[in-house]
């Protein structure tokens, strides 16, 4: 995409998302009328360790939604996993039956959770079966991918949501009111990171270019959420640099990854995520102080800090659980999600950006 086009479009899928925010969105609700009519049924798509070790159990939490389907390419899951959560036979499915999952009243929603490259593949035959989506974040593989699933779920009258589960919680949310409100004057400069080490990268699917790995589409996602959310702006320029201390290990993906934004009025915005190493750490400097998050991305622990020392902190709670009660509180009132389809395709448009540059040697790319 050219530079102008790009910007063009950034534009317009703001515009589209405070219209949208405003309309009713003729969504389709299934939802039955039982003893519990009050709770959507989903289904998750995949079962690795983030459905089954935060999904799950946060679904056993929620007062909108309630597990009742499952699919996965693994037998031996679906009998694990089914008898665990009492699932009946007939909501568990694999991938290559799934689109019977049309006819069957008792699911209303999906949740995504696979490699990035099977994102759109299963968003768009979740909407032609006439289920409400939730994708895990990044949205896709690229910007186009992004475009092709939102148009599939508009066509279908489905919602599509993406899973930012950290604009669900309060610290999240603390940071974006500051955005807005500027109680320390205005945003100058925003520093974020975020990592891991990664062990045995060669058994995992995110170390996997063709599945969609590398640490910018896994890690970098939160540190470019962090610092659109710290500044309520969007980037005009990106620049990025790729780091790999081992090939032969990390194959065609990034082990880390530097990126740098601009901002209107001449903020800017340094990030950085990894495979390496653990970091997590969200600063962002105003004109009267300093403040942050310390952690800013964990499922809980995290901690806000202010100018003077002063700190903030909320109660502990279950962020995904927030996050699914809240996508299908929307879905169930017929209103867009706050982490539509298209939230996530800004996100993607300026990832590809982020890869241009790192294939130009880090040249300055505008937005």
């Amino acid at each position: 995409m050219s530079n102008l086009n790009r910007r063009t479009f950034i534009s317009q899928v703001s515009a589209a998302a405070v219209v949208t925010g405003l309309s009713s969105f003729p969504f389709i609700s299934r939802a039955n009328s039982s003893k519990d009519d009050k709770k959507l049924g989903i289904a998750l798509i995949g079962l690795g360790s983030y459905a089954v070790g935060q999904l799950m159990p946060a679904l056993e939490k929620t007062e909108h939604v309630k597990l009742v389907g499952l699919v996965t390419g693994t037998p031996d899951k679906a009998k694990r996993y089914g008898a665990k959560y009492n699932i009946p036979e007939k909501n568990i499915y694999n991938y290559q039956n799934f689109d019977t999952i049309a006819s069957n009243p008792d699911i209303d929603v999906v949740y995504i959770v696979l490699p990035n490259s099977m994102h759109k593949e299963f968003t768009l035959r979740a909407a032609k079966a006439g289920k409400h989506v939730i994708c895990e974040k990044p949205m896709a593989m690229n910007a186009g991918e992004c475009r092709d699933m939102i148009d599939g779920c508009k066509k279908a009258g489905v919602s599509l949501s993406i899973g930012y589960r950290l604009h669900y919680e309060p610290y999240t949310q603390r940071i974006m009111q500051m955005a807005k409100e500027q109680p320390y004057g205005k945003v100058l400069y925003v520093h974020a990171a975020d990592g891991f080490r990664m062990m045995r990268p060669t058994d995992q699917w995110r170390a996997k270019s063709p599945l969609g790995g590398g640490a910018l589409m896994d890690m970098g996602v939160y540190a470019l959420q962090a610092a659109r959310l710290s500044t309520g702006l969007e980037p005009v320029s990106v620049s990025g640099q790729m780091f790999n201390s081992d090939p032969t290990v990390f194959e065609g993906v990034d082990e880390s990854t530097s990126f740098q934004l601009e901002f209107p009025g001449n903020a800017v915005a340094n990030c950085f995520a990894s495979f390496g190493g653990n970091v997590n750490f969200l600063n962002i400097n105003a004109e009267k102080g300093e403040y942050g998050l310390r952690p800013f991305m964990n499922y809980n622990g995290l901690h806000g800090f202010l100018p003077r020392g002063e700190t903030f902190d909320f109660p502990v709670m279950n962020q995904q659980a927030a996050q699914m009660d809240g996508m299908c509180l929307s879905i169930m009132e017929k209103k867009p999600s706050i982490t539509t389809g298209e939230e996530g395709l800004r996100d993607m448009i300026i990832i590809d950006a982020i890869r241009e540059s790192v294939s130009k040697g880090g040249k300055k790319i505008m937005l």
